[in-house]
């Protein structure tokens, strides 16, 4: 701009001049061009001067527009280094559509084995197994090794057996083996707290949409206490690993400060069934039970059921061979029983059902829908327990003690109520020989005064017990007083079935009876 500005002066000047000369002679034109050229070459060099300018002001913008893209990718840069980055999702290689938790390897076997066969090869689901124990207690069919070198047998046998249906996320737990048929005894033994913060942490981890474990009721059959135990650790896993507060030492904190313990982030499973080992529906090479003379067959219509006769549409056979497959890996158990349906291509033992019995779903649908019926992919909210108090009769009563009052109260915690219909009367089984059975029973008194009871025992014939059939207990009020009464039983080698009555007497009033059914002489029950 100072170059054009100089170029309109000197312009100026140089027309100034002329008419000045032009009244000065007379030979105006002839001067005229020589001043003329004189114009001509001023104008000239101003245009260059002018051209130069914008020249380097072309440049000048140039470089400052390099510049200025220069700081801008340096900001770019500068607040790209200051963003955190994405969180890493939970690791997909230990995702499972279904946690199965159990006891022992060869719980999952038998009928069992047929369903997770269907699940896995034609439903496409992952699957993953707990084993809370090794089994190092129980009896070797193929070899002398008894306790920890029978569980170590028996681990291999069981990671073995779930990998030739492509499981591979199997763990153990170290539980011992407490061959009992009381819940309360296995969970002491066990160490309640430490193993449920161990299924607790493994739900975090493998995410399972639905949880498969044993019937968390005291049954007349098998009735394993561990068996039992790993049920109510797997429901009570259910519950709590959702909840942030519950082993929070698990999550990812809020990055306040200090440092995550592990990593986890809290899971709600959606749905949990069970399977039971009641001896209505017998294991394969079991003997058919003697039917319940009090009752039909109690799990029909609670759950889902899966025929094992059904052919496989991927693997082109029967979900009874590939029963028979996976229940053979298990020779210090019964997988001979596997081997020899293999070999004759007889697998009658392996075409019971597997029956399921419904728990519980925070998704809907019903008690007979399939197990991944209304089950959509991602995280619901944590099915919190609300603690209820229990309900005062202003009255006395009787009821059984022990694992019933237990499952009792751990349904009522646990919203899966409905397992108290499966069997209105208690029931339980012995085996072969035995002599007595403890049977624990509460008075509780929640009248507002003193309370002289009286119980009173109705036995079957030959049978007695070690009160002389009376005994007076005085209860105060609110208290619960614990009885146990010792049954004497004849010699039983045969199955029969019997029922057992109990009643209070107070005041002149009689309490409901307390009835319990028992089978006696049923084989495979375990010692109470």
């Amino acid at each position: 701009m100072f170059s054009e500005r100089i170029a309109d002066r000197d312009t100026r000047d140089l027309a100034a001049k002329i008419k000045v000369r032009e009244n000065q002679t007379g030979d105006g034109e002839t001067e005229r061009h020589v001043l003329m050229d004189k114009r001509r070459g001023v104008a000239g060099t101003q245009i260059r001067m002018v051209e130069s300018a914008r020249c380097l002001k072309q440049v000048w913008c140039k470089a400052m527009s390099k510049l200025s893209f220069l700081f801008l990718v340096l900001a770019l840069a500068a607040g790209q280094s200051s963003r955190a980055p994405i969180l890493t999702g939970p690791d997909e290689r230990y995702k499972a559509d279904m946690l199965v938790v159990v006891a022992h390897p060869d719980d999952e076997s038998g009928d069992i084995a047929g369903y997770l066969a269907r699940a896995i090869y034609d439903q496409h689901r992952r699957v993953a197994v707990i084993f809370t124990s090794r089994g190092e207690d129980g009896d070797n069919e193929a070899g002398p090794e008894e306790g920890n070198s029978l569980g170590a047998e028996r681990e291999i046998e069981g990671r073995r057996a779930v990998a030739s249906f492509g499981v591979t996320n199997v763990w153990f737990l170290g539980t011992p083996n407490v061959s009992s048929q009381n819940v309360i005894t296995a969970l002491e033994r066990w160490g309640h707290g430490s193993v449920l913060e161990q299924v607790v942490r493994l739900v975090r981890l493998t995410r399972p949409e639905v949880i498969l474990t044993w019937l968390p009721a005291y049954v007349a059959g098998e009735n394993h206490a561990d068996h039992q135990a790993s049920s109510v650790i797997a429901n009570e896993a259910f519950d709590l690993a959702g909840d942030p507060t519950v082993f929070s030492e698990q999550l990812v904190p809020d990055r306040s400060g200090g440092q995550s313990a592990e990593g986890l982030l809290p899971w709600q499973p959606k749905k949990i069934y069970y399977f039971s080992d009641a001896s209505d529906y017998p294991d394969y090479g079991e003997r058919p039970p003697l039917p319940s003379p009090y009752r039909k067959p109690f799990l029909t219509g609670k759950g889902p059921t899966y025929s094992n006769t059904d052919v496989s549409p991927t693997q082109h056979v029967p979900y009874s061979r590939l029963a028979a497959q996976e229940t053979a890996f298990h020779l210090t158990q019964e997988g001979k029983v596997g081997v020899d349906a293999l070999e004759k291509n007889d697998f009658k033992e392996f075409e019971r059902p597997a029956r399921l019995i419904f728990g519980k779903s925070l998704v809907g649908g019903t008690m007979t829908d399939d197990v991944f019926e209304g089950i959509v992919p991602g995280a619901v909210p944590s099915a919190r327990i609300v603690a209820r108090k229990r309900e005062k009769l202003a009255a006395v009563s009787l009821e059984l003690g022990g694992p019933w009052n237990f499952y009792g109260e751990f349904w009522k915690g646990h919203n899966i109520e409905h397992l108290a219909e499966l069997l209105p009367v208690p029931e339980m089984a012995i085996e072969p020989g035995t002599n007595y059975v403890h049977v624990p029973l509460l008075i509780r008194n929640d009248t507002a005064t003193i309370q002289e009871v009286t119980i009173t025992a109705k036995l079957p014939e030959g049978w007695s017990d070690n009160k002389t059939r009376s005994s007076v207990y005085q209860v105060r009020p609110g208290e619960v007083y614990p009885v146990g009464d010792r049954l004497h039983l004849p010699e039983i080698w045969k199955p029969e079935w019997q029922e057992i009555s109990w009643t209070a007497l107070f005041g002149g009033q009689q309490s409901g009876a307390v009835i319990l059914r028992v089978y006696a002489g049923a084989n495979g029950a375990m010692p109470q």
